[in-house]
């Protein structure tokens, strides 16, 4: 087990043990109770001991929303947000789990964990257009970007041989390890390598919809964590519209 704060990790057993609650228990509405209660930023290193224990199947996946203060940094200009989201949809030279991913982040925003774990079933075609679901409900997907992820849908992926009579998972973006999708890791340094830094892209989508989306909406949308969300509009709201006036000089 990751031992990053073996203390922090025995006062949230006890803080369990207060409430009568096993690891099994465990819901999100204990893990946003646990945040909402914290007095420092120690609170958070709990997605480490959560990701461990998840791993194991002794709590389901939770989600633990990022540090407040890690946001809002390294973002690009507006004017190589877009020349880069431009490349993504037009430059058939990148490879297109590239060229698909590196949209989805330049557009919407969500993590590279997220987009990984993306499968044909988050896509969704209509007769005119196609919808993407990264949280509670679908985005409308530019046409260019639909018909990449269609392309991705429609790939065969190799079944390792002792699982070809079980049902396997497909990925929109699968890893080197068959039924198992990229890595986050692997992921990150694939659109690096193409120059699509991951980082700067998806803060400076997520600054631009937090700008115009309120929380409620911007965590509906992108699937991110309703604290961050929320910390995400407050930040913007100033951040970014100082970030811009300053630009504008």
């Amino acid at each position: 087990m990751a031992t990053r704060s073996p203390k922090l990790y025995l006062e949230f057993l006890a803080w369990m043990n207060q409430r009568g609650l096993a690891l099994a228990d465990l819901a999100q509405e204990h893990i946003d109770d646990w945040i909402t209660g914290a007095t420092s930023q120690r609170r958070y290193l709990i997605r480490y001991f959560l990701k461990w224990t998840a791993s194991r199947r002794l709590t389901r996946e939770l989600t633990v929303p990022s540090t407040p203060g890690q946001e809002l940094q390294d973002l690009l200009d507006e004017d190589d947000r877009w020349p880069l989201l431009q490349r993504c949809l037009t430059d058939d030279s990148l490879p297109t789990d590239v060229q698909a991913a590196g949209a989805i982040i330049l557009l919407f925003g969500p993590s590279a964990e997220h987009v990984c774990h993306l499968t044909p079933n988050h896509l969704e075609s209509g007769d005119k257009h196609a919808h993407l679901v990264l949280g509670r409900h679908p985005v409308l997907l530019p046409p260019r970007l639909a018909e990449l992820l269609r392309h991705l849908a429609e790939q065969p992926q190799p079944r390792p041989q002792l699982s070809r009579s079980w049902p396997s998972p497909r990925w929109l973006f699968p890893g080197m390890v068959p039924s198992k999708p990229i890595s986050t890791h692997g992921m990150t340094q694939k659109l690096n390598r193409h120059g699509i830094m991951v980082r700067s892209a998806r803060n400076s989508a997520l600054a631009a919809l937090a700008a115009d989306l309120p929380s409620p909406i911007l965590a509906d949308v992108t699937g991110m964590h309703r604290h961050t969300a929320l910390r995400w509009v407050a930040y913007a709201r100033r951040d970014w519209a100082e970030y811009l006036a300053a630009r504008m000089e």
